[in-house]
């Protein structure tokens, strides 16, 4: 008696591939841009002094704007053209994600009272880490869409 086995079909097995390969380059954009942000926050907190939250903030939007270059040119480089609507997306999202990522570092920042670099960059890589997953479903979803979706 033989036992056949069941392989996942092609398709499916095909569109995991892709993503895969997509939440890997998405990683290496943002993983450069965490530093890009964690450099940035350092500079200005450590470096001049400036308050935390500016510092924070200060230190997203740079990060922002070294990322658009990462995503559009590696990360989604097999996405739809770059266009304008494209480019407010992005910006308009990812000010979103500053936001969200900001206030994560002010409840954080506020409520456990960091003392000393560590803490205050532990407080902010946990604010950056958490910030990222609404980042890569907006990305993916309305800013570099597929070629397939283009209408």
């Amino acid at each position: 008696m033989t036992t056949a086995t069941c392989a996942p079909p092609r398709p499916a097995l095909g569109r995991l591939r892709r993503l895969s390969r997509e939440i890997a380059r998405f990683g290496v954009v943002g993983g450069s841009g965490v530093l890009v942000n964690l450099l940035a926050f350092n500079l200005l907190l450590q470096g001049i002094g400036a308050d935390p939250m500016p510092a924070t903030v200060a230190a997203s939007c740079v990060a922002m704007a070294t990322n658009y270059l990462g995503f559009r040119f590696f990360a989604y480089s097999d996405r739809a053209a770059r266009t304008h609507r494209q480019i407010a997306l992005f910006f308009v999202f990812s000010g979103l994600g500053v936001a969200m990522e900001s206030l994560l570092f002010y409840a954080a920042h506020h409520g456990a009272d960091p003392t000393g670099p560590l803490a205050s960059n532990a407080v902010k890589t946990l604010s950056i880490l958490l910030a990222s997953a609404f980042r890569f479903l907006v990305y993916r979803t309305w800013v570099f869409q597929h070629h397939a979706r283009r209408g």
